[in-house]
């Protein structure tokens, strides 16, 4: 894809989905003795999402998972829109897009894995991190240099808010 058409692509961008394992955490689940399901974030992934809000991009999470885990994260960073149990991503971004009034080529779609692949061939801007599937790397507009978990999201958030020349800190009242 050429540079020009890529920058185009980014300036539309008015909301960010992402998907949750492979992307925002590194594919690893931990499980302890009693069952219970860990995930690892990335804090600075975190504080991308937040440098968004803070330039008035949306985000949002879409999974196939059904996980507390992924509620709570998204209530730490005041996540506008949680789609969980998703069995059709398309279907489901799709949807969001007419419920949010937000046309599908001002959606940045992140994703790492063939089940966010329908997603991605109708949002307006797709990524993926380096350690995506090989088929997603393939489809992509862009692959990011870092890991699901790992810092992708940031890399992601922080092309995003300079290629629509919009800051990457945080205001003083902060």
């Amino acid at each position: 894809m050429k540079q020009i058409d890529l920058k185009a692509k980014i300036e539309k961008v008015k909301i960010l989905v992402m998907d949750i394992d492979g992307t925002l955490t590194d594919s690893s689940v931990f499980y302890s003795k009693n069952g219970e399901e860990l995930k690892r974030f990335s804090l600075r992934d975190g504080m991308g999402i937040e440098l968004l809000h803070k330039s008035g991009i949306k985000t949002a999470f879409l999974t196939s998972e059904n996980s507390p885990i992924v509620i709570a994260r998204a209530t730490k960073l005041k996540i506008g829109s949680v789609m969980v149990g998703s069995h059709n991503k398309r279907k489901s971004l799709e949807d969001f897009s007419h419920n949010i009034e937000i046309p599908l080529d001002e959606i940045a779609y992140c994703g790492d894995d063939v089940n966010d692949i329908l997603a991605m061939e109708i949002a307006g801007f797709t990524s993926c991190p380096s350690d995506a599937t090989e088929e997603v790397q393939k489809i992509v507009d862009l692959v990011l240099t870092k890991k699901g978990g790992m810092g992708a999201v940031r890399e992601l958030c922080e092309i995003i808010l300079k290629t629509q020349n919009k800051p990457i800190t945080l205001p003083e009242n902060w």
